[in-house]
């Protein structure tokens, strides 16, 4: 097991992502290479065991008996800076469920490596029910894109429960002129630029992914991949014209654009984003683009699967009636998030799905090569 990790500041500097040549497997600074998950062939990834995938990891977990669990205030670990989409669910949900507890929730942002420092911050603690993993799918998909594979997602973690998901919308800025309001205006406008650099909060994620895709299915040429520790630092460089544009969830970009300040174009996802319902298409009605920009992924809680199974199911007791309330629903709409909670068994299934979904569409676009 790795050294345990040391505490990190929250950067708000931008790396360029490298293009060309793919990067050798790596591990994260400081700590030994290891297997990366895309030596994993797709037959290994089908061929884990249903039970694994129908048995929440909670069932699989050792010790019994809750004792006088909470006594002390609980951890939440986020993955990502403060003030991105990541923290704003957490923090939003954060009241409700620590009243049901009983005991003060204390949310730690711990970023770095595309959301995976958090995740071995919160393996690493004390398997005591005093440190939870507040995340997006990224903790799947930023191992299976950078080749690395510090911890098994379905194995080494217990779905808590699912809070919702959100569309992400091609979103520009300032380097943009305001002339332009449509993507098909963007595509013109970008055509006759030197370069594109393209912003996204973690190379690997969901926004990075879509960029990729966004940059072979237009054709774009010279496309520079931005990578971020997190959607707020990423926001505020669009902000500030650093890169063109990227795709941002509302939940973290919505005051800036309806001040103006920023612009969606287009929205990768099924459906049009509520809030943008009027004038924001999704790629499928501007047609010619591929069903790749109906990834979904999800917002929630998970824990260590060594955490005792009656503190699991405590946990996800308190956070489903904590969460599924008419009061958190409005909010989490108003924010253009779909309220879509999903038990731990469910949770489990909708974490392999997006595994084998991200793996695939990783290695059918090359994503190991922009995310170096």
């Amino acid at each position: 097991m790795p050294e345990p990790l040391q505490p990190m500041r929250v950067w708000t500097t931008c790396g360029k992502g490298r293009a060309g040549q793919r990067p050798a497997s790596r591990g994260l600074p400081g700590e030994e290479n290891r297997l990366g998950v895309h030596h994993m062939q797709r037959r290994h990834l089908l061929g884990l065991t249903a039970g694994a995938i129908a048995t929440p990891a909670l069932v699989r977990a050792q010790g019994s008996g809750i004792g006088t669990w909470p006594d002390r205030p609980v951890r939440w670990v986020v993955p990502f800076p403060a003030g991105g989409g990541t923290d704003t669910w957490a923090r939003m949900i954060q009241g409700p469920v620590q009243e049901l507890l009983g005991q003060p929730i204390v949310i730690e942002n711990r970023a770095g490596g595309g959301g995976i420092v958090g995740a071995q911050a919160a393996l690493q603690a004390p398997a005591d029910g005093y440190t939870w993993f507040y995340t997006i799918e990224a903790f799947v998909t930023v191992p299976i894109t950078q080749r690395i594979n510090p911890y098994d997602a379905i194995r080494d973690f217990a779905p808590i429960g699912r809070l919702g998901h959100t569309s992400l919308s091609f979103t520009v800025g300032p380097a943009v002129p305001a002339s332009v309001t449509t993507f098909n205006q963007y595509l013109d406008w970008a055509r006759r630029q030197p370069s594109q650099p393209i912003g996204n909060w973690s190379a690997g994620g969901s926004g990075h992914a879509m960029s990729v895709v966004m940059e072979r299915e237009t054709k774009l040429p010279e496309v520079k991949h931005v990578a971020y520790r997190g959607e707020a630092p990423m926001m505020q460089d669009n902000l500030a014209g650093v890169f063109h544009g990227g795709f941002h969830a509302m939940v973290v970009v919505g005051e800036t654009v309806r001040a103006g300040r920023l612009r969606p174009l287009a929205t990768a996802g099924v459906d049009r984003v509520p809030s943008l319902a009027d004038r924001v298409p999704t790629f499928a009605e501007l047609g010619g683009y591929s069903e790749r920009f109906n990834f979904r992924g999800f917002t929630g809680l998970m824990g260590n699967a060594r955490i005792p199974a009656p503190i699991q199911e405590r946990m996800a007791d308190i956070f489903r009636r904590g969460t599924q309330t008419p009061e958190v629903h409005a909010k989490l709409r108003a924010m253009d998030t779909v309220p879509s909670y999903e038990d731990p068994p469910t949770f489990a299934q909708s974490i392999r799905r997006v595994q084998l979904q991200w793996a695939e569409l990783t290695e059918e676009l090359d994503l190991y090569q922009s995310a170096g």
